[in-house]
């Protein structure tokens, strides 16, 4: 795993970046003892139960049984490899990270995500320079001033110009001794039908860089200045960009988004920029997709309260319609601002500005009320109207998993409809039967989320594979033992625990454990490095995470109970073998006496250590 990046550089960046501090850019964490505890990143919880240890240097979900070091926590929540997660890290730390001993297939791996992250901020500095200094660009420019945007907002998102023609880029690239595949892979070019050559994806639009936690530039918005089609063009999935983890201004946001505890989602590039402008600095915006489990799962790690501001036509009631199963999934409390007819944020905030908003956003309703008044406004209280508004919102209804909420919209619904709850929820129990005969496809079910449900309560799982076997509970404790209190590991070593373990799982990690030649540094988040399996990481990161209270003499004691039943093991096992020979099972016999072997080879090794 770590051949692309030398041991000694992997231990230097893993002692310099601290787990906490990583961990917390993502995650909204709190103090808890010795550790600190927040909402998972990896699925969805109300209750906190992912901990981070800054002793250890580890992290573990008790809710969906994801553990690991700071390294294992990039690499999940980004979805980058091991060499990417550490060059992340060494950069963020000043360190430098030879290339000299790299394959060149390695080298080209390991750089290829560099080199794209590259491109893209030569492409802003770009499109900015347009903007600033091209003759083109004053048009550009000029019709930013007339979207009220100021000098200090447009330096603070990096706006750009793509200037008209369909080579600028590919010639800007060229001089530069860029490849035009490279550039291609960014999606700044495209390729010509013919294979002719390569053209500009961006002509002659406004230019918005879209940027990552970490501020690296990972894709680009572009708008055009008339009416021309589309108004909106955006760049495709590449190695560095995934619209579902993206949003537009998160590397502006997340502070404020921290301070204040809330979040306002917008949809548009103008309309967060205008928030912004206004001092309302804790929003972002979608990139051209609906919001996704993703988008929650992301800003959960920084606000507790979601605010959506779609506008208030058919478009923003889909949207907010769109939503409320991934809020729902999600286990987040969402409201929306209901704007004006005709207005949208941008337009609101240039005409009434900051206060009317925040008053506006005072008064923001529940995704539930949004959805009852917006059916009744659509389809009336005439009976027809009734019925028509029950049917548009059983499923959202039915796809509320909190009994007590659920309940209480329905009484809002009936109430507000003059129907008798008991039919509203007859309705409800339709959709819910539905679901339960497996209709998986069912719109409020999983359809935004590629991972499908996520069950907690995987942890006994992962630890229920460390339990298998005669003495799998003992077994368990010994490695317990050695992550938590490494200084009995050389009394394990000498009376060849290890070699007695069953379970080949916890066995190769207490091998691995041995691997270190101080025993008294023995640190967990070492051990993780050494190992590729996920479903061990997790495992070794559940192990280290207790708060068990460990000296020799209890230690002492559980080995001596782990050799007393092993023994008790073999006196039964001649037992067996007597009991096979009586009844003349040659078959069992064979297997019991192969058993025998292994156990006397076992014995054999333990007695000559004692003689050294």
């Amino acid at each position: 795993m770590s051949n692309y990046i030398p041991e000694d550089k992997v231990s230097e960046i893993k002692n310099t970046a601290d787990i906490v501090d990583v961990v917390s850019e993502v995650v909204h964490l709190k103090r808890s003892g010795k550790n600190y505890l927040g909402l998972c990143p990896f699925h969805s919880e109300k209750t906190p139960s992912f901990t981070v240890s800054p002793e250890k240097q580890i992290f573990y979900c008790f809710g969906c049984a994801t553990g690991g070091n700071v390294f294992s926590f990039l690499m999940k929540h980004d979805g980058i490899s091991f060499p990417d997660a550490a060059r992340m890290l060494a950069r963020r730390h000043g360190i430098d990270i030879p290339t000299q001993a790299m394959s060149p297939d390695q080298k080209r791996r390991i750089s290829e995500r560099e080199n794209l992250l590259a491109i893209n901020r030569e492409a802003m500095d770009f499109f900015r320079q347009e903007l600033l200094g091209g003759a083109s660009g004053k048009r550009a420019m000029a019709y930013l001033k007339k979207r009220g945007m100021d000098k200090e907002i447009l330096d603070s998102f990096n706006l750009g110009y793509a200037p008209e023609g369909w080579d600028n880029l590919v010639n800007f690239f060229s001089k530069k001794k860029i490849p035009h595949a490279l550039v291609e892979k960014s999606g700044l070019i495209v390729s010509r039908k013919n294979k002719s050559g390569f053209y500009d994806r961006f002509r002659d639009r406004i230019i918005f860089p879209i940027f990552d936690l970490s501020m690296q530039v990972i894709g680009f918005g572009g708008r055009v200045m008339d009416d021309s089609m589309p108004k909106y063009l955006n760049s495709p999935e590449t190695p560095v960009y995934n619209k579902r983890r993206s949003l537009y201004g998160i590397h502006r946001a997340k502070k404020k988004c921290r301070e204040s505890g809330s979040v306002y989602i917008v949809e548009g590039y103008f309309d967060l920029l205008s928030l912004h402008q206004h001092g309302i600095e804790n929003a972002v915006a979608t990139l051209g997709t609906a919001l996704t489990t993703e988008h929650v799962q992301l800003l959960k790690g920084y606000a507790d309260r979601v605010v959506l501001v779609f506008d208030s036509d058919d478009a923003g009631i889909k949207a907010a319609l769109r939503s409320i199963g991934i809020f729902m999934r999600g286990e987040v409390d969402a409201s929306i601002i209901v704007l004006p007819a005709g207005y949208d944020p941008d337009s609101y905030l240039f005409e009434f500005g900051y206060e009317s908003f925040i008053n506006a956003a005072s008064k923001a309703h529940g995704i539930m009320s949004f959805l009852i008044d917006s059916a009744v406004k659509k389809h009336g209280l005439s009976i027809e109207g009734k019925i028509r508004v029950i049917s548009e919102l059983k499923e959202p209804l039915a796809s509320i998993n909190d009994n007590m909420k659920r309940s209480l919209y329905i009484k809002e619904l009936a109430e507000r409809v003059s129907i008798d709850e008991a039919a509203v929820l007859e309705k409800i129990r339709e959709v819910s039967a539905q679901k339960n005969k497996g209709a998986k496809g069912a719109k409020w079910s999983n359809d935004d989320d590629p991972r499908g449900s996520r069950k907690t309560g995987v942890q006994d799982k992962v630890q229920g594979k460390a339990l298998n076997g005669k003495w799998g509970r003992l077994e368990r404790q010994i490695i317990v033992m050695m992550l938590q209190f490494p200084q009995i590991i050389p009394e394990i070593t000498e009376r060849n625990i290890l070699d007695f373990f069953e379970d080949k799982g916890l066995k190769s990690i207490g091998q691995l454990v041995l691997k270190h030649k101080d025993y008294s540094k023995v640190q967990v988040s070492d051990v993780m490095n050494l190992i590729d399996d996920k479903e061990q990481k997790n495992l070794i990161a559940s192990l280290a995470m207790g708060e068990d209270i460990w000296d020799h003499e209890s230690c002492r004691v559980i080995l001596a109970r782990f050799e007393s039943i092993r023994n008790r093991s073999e006196r039964k096992l001649i037992e067996q073998i007597k009991a096979a020979e009586k009844d003349n099972d040659l078959e069992l016999l064979a297997k019991l006496l192969n058993k025998k072997q292994k156990m006397a080879v076992l014995s054999e090794k333990k007695k000559m250590t004692l003689l050294r």
